[in-house]
């Protein structure tokens, strides 16, 4: 077996993605390894793939051409949601040693050490067999810290892989999700962001709710803030609106899902919500916080929107109390239902429709900011730029930047806005 001493990661996609990448990083390092940068030639790099984008075969052959550059002799494991879907086809890669599925992944460093090139490169199982939640939490950056309350989804949406990628939905208990939040905490984290697949999924499986896991959260000593990622509408109930807008410490700041302001689309994608519903949640946010902060993802050119039914989703979304939005433009995924519907939205349009919703995204987000000038807020501190300046959050999510030395990262002062 090489012997190896350094390595390096490069993570693609979602926060949850990042947050296994610090888990497994953290596991190198209490074993004996030196992390390095990619550029710095590690012995081995891990990839850790997202399959939510077209690109992930292009930029999984660039990242491994790059570590190729800095040390022709690195050892490349591909890890993560693409390793779990398209494993023969990252095996294919030159200079891939291993391809990692979703269970063998966090027996990364075992896989790494027992490597043998005559067992093959490819160890990514049926997605049915994962059962097992492993917690995990992002680590580097003191201010923010992405926390895995969850993983996996039930929901099987016509246009997500995710399911087949990550497998069901899991979750640890209460208890034992407070230990790992307290150990994020002990590492200085001022603010920790729950993340997941579907977070508002927690618990189900131990007869316990994501409103029970926030209300002991809130308890604990020693964190300024908390943030709940993305949640689906149906799963955000009036309960846990009501419990942040009273919170010691969860953020006025939500990021709920709608993808289509038709439900005509909706009930194509197979999303387990109407307008109504989504319109009567944003309601109830900004009556009990109207100050609060609230994004949306929406996905353009999915099979069969026409001009019509996009027209439907860009006057609900005007008429909305909202603040910004996440565009996604719809790539077709092998393996889902919606390669079943022929009705193609053609490329040219899916991005002209992009484009008309990023431009009420920045509509918003500006008038969202502008309401609350001349206002004090509390403001904490992240890093600072190549250009001296530093930035930082308000709890709503407004972005504020200064000039570094008059502030200092990872702690909070009131500015006015």
């Amino acid at each position: 077996m090489r012997d190896f001493k350094t390595f390096s990661f490069h993570t693609l996609g979602c926060k949850l993605n990042f947050s296994e990448s610090s888990t497994l990083a953290r596991d190198f390092q209490e074993q004996g390894y030196g992390r390095v940068e990619l550029e710095e030639g590690p012995d081995v790099l891990v990839i850790n793939t997202c399959s939510v984008t077209d690109e992930a075969d292009q930029k999984c052959r660039y990242t491994v051409r790059r570590a190729k550059r800095s040390n022709p002799d690195v050892f490349i494991a591909v890890i993560g949601c693409y390793a779990q879907l398209k494993p023969e086809e990252i095996s294919k890669i030159e200079g891939v040693n291993v391809v990692l599925g979703a269970n063998e992944k966090f027996n990364l460093i075992d896989r790494i050490k027992a490597y043998d090139e005559s067992e093959g490169k490819i160890f990514a199982g049926e997605i049915k067999d994962v059962k097992e939640f492993i917690p995990s939490f992002s680590s580097g950056d003191r201010t923010r810290t992405f926390l895995k309350v969850q993983d996996g989804c039930n929901y099987f949406c016509a246009f997500c892989t995710i399911p087949l990628a990550r497998g069901r939905s899991r979750s640890a208990n209460v208890e034992a999700t407070l230990e790992e939040a307290k150990k994020a905490i002990a590492g200085g984290a001022k603010e920790i962001v729950l993340t997941g697949v579907n977070i508002g999924d927690f618990g189900t499986a131990h007869n316990e709710t994501l409103l029970d896991l926030i209300q002991k959260l809130d308890e604990l000593e020693g964190i300024e803030r908390y943030r709940i990622s993305s949640i689906e509408p149906n799963l955000l109930t009036n309960e846990i609106i009501s419990f942040v807008s009273t919170s010691k410490h969860f953020m006025p700041h939500f990021h709920i899902p709608l993808q289509s302001g038709s439900d005509e689309i909706l009930k194509g994608m197979r999303r387990r919500y109407r307008t109504d519903l989504y319109r009567e949640r944003i309601e109830s946010i900004k009556k009990a916080m109207p100050h609060a902060c609230v994004g949306v993802d929406v996905i353009v050119g999915f099979p069969g929107e026409t001009n019509e039914h996009f027209n439907e989703t860009v006057e609900f979304l005007k008429d909305l109390d909202v603040s910004y939005l996440h565009v996604f433009t719809y790539s077709e995924r092998a393996n889902t239902t919606a390669l079943r519907i022929e009705d193609i939205v053609p490329m040219e349009v899916r991005n002209e429709r992009n484009k008309i919703l990023r431009l009420l995204s920045a509509k918003k987000r500006v008038a969202f900011d502008a309401s609350f000038k001349g206002q004090i807020m509390p403001v904490l501190w992240e890093s600072v730029d190549d250009e001296n300046m530093i930035a930082g959050f308000t709890p709503n999510y407004i972005k504020v930047r200064k000039h570094a030395n008059q502030f200092v990262s990872n702690e909070t002062s009131l500015i006015e806005l």
